[in-house]
């Protein structure tokens, strides 16, 4: 594989109220292969939501470069190509739903690209049915669940084909049942389309779902690695006022009791066999 994302030595600086600068991003070094799901967590103010900014060229560098499929950011001539290469999904759909009925709200990104008409109507559709909405094609959007608007506005970037998406946490807003819908289709996004996907978010139970895991602290990159590797770090993530899987954070109590428990439960089942063994031994 090769890279879609590449930061080399990206900085990122802005002025607060006050007028004083504020470094938001220092010296990051992150690649991100083609087809990869790599989930980014960080503590509010830790600049995982800034360098999400930097791939879709919502922001530029203050330093260092920013590639998106081998384009400079920070040429203006590539801005189309970077934003129609990686595309954004923002924590609040409302803001990016903008017509009356959903299927003209999927294909409004088509119609300003200049797509014909009878590929607007299939890239809708298929779209639609890619995150479960098809049947819903003639509804208005804001009489939806806040997880179904959150699906449309999936739905509204998977129709201009990118080959990354970059979904700035998608499912804050949501209840527990709109979040399980929003990452199904994430999940989807990935391993049926191949579809390379940046997820921001503050769920671990999100973060698990990934291939790979970036920790953000103090606009630098804390840790990265499988989850199952960086989530046995608890110390350290605590440390980065960061929380732990709940299947993990049992094992970790168990263990501060001096269980001496491994820590590599992501999932309920994998936690219930090693208590069970525990338990039996």
């Amino acid at each position: 594989m090769s890279e879609i994302i590449k930061t080399e030595g990206l900085h990122y600086t802005y002025q607060d109220e006050e007028g004083k600068p504020v470094v938001a991003l220092d010296g990051v070094d992150l690649m991100i292969e083609r087809g990869e799901f790599v989930a980014v967590l960080g503590h509010n103010g830790s600049g995982k939501s800034t360098l999400a900014g930097h791939f879709n060229a919502i922001r530029l560098p203050s330093g260092g470069t920013v590639w998106v499929d081998h384009m400079d950011t920070r040429m203006e001539e590539n801005l189309y190509d970077v934003r129609k290469t990686c595309a954004m999904v923002f924590q609040n759909p409302d803001n990016q739903i903008v017509a009356t009925v959903v299927e003209e709200d999927v294909a409004f990104a088509l119609e300003n690209m200049g797509v014909p008409p009878e590929q607007i109507r299939r890239r809708v559709d298929d779209a639609l049915k890619a995150v479960g909405m098809y049947e819903y094609r003639e509804h208005a959007p804001h009489k939806l669940s806040g997880g179904q608007k959150q699906r449309i506005a999936i739905a509204g970037v998977i129709a201009m084909m990118p080959r990354c998406v970059v979904l700035d946490e998608p499912t804050a807003m949501l209840d527990p049942r709109g979040r399980r819908e929003v990452m199904e289709v994430v999940r989807t996004l990935n391993s049926r389309f191949g579809i390379t996907v940046v997820l921001i978010t503050h769920h671990m139970d999100e973060a698990v779902q990934a291939g790979r895991v970036v920790v953000m602290h103090h606009g630098c990159i804390l840790m990265q690695g499988l989850p199952r590797e960086i989530f046995t770090r608890v110390n350290e993530l605590k440390a980065a006022s960061l929380d732990v899987p709940q299947t993990i954070e049992i094992l970790h109590e168990l263990n501060q009791e001096g269980a001496g428990l491994p820590l590599s439960a992501l999932t309920v089942s994998e936690c219930a066999d090693i208590l069970q063994q525990h338990l039996a031994s």
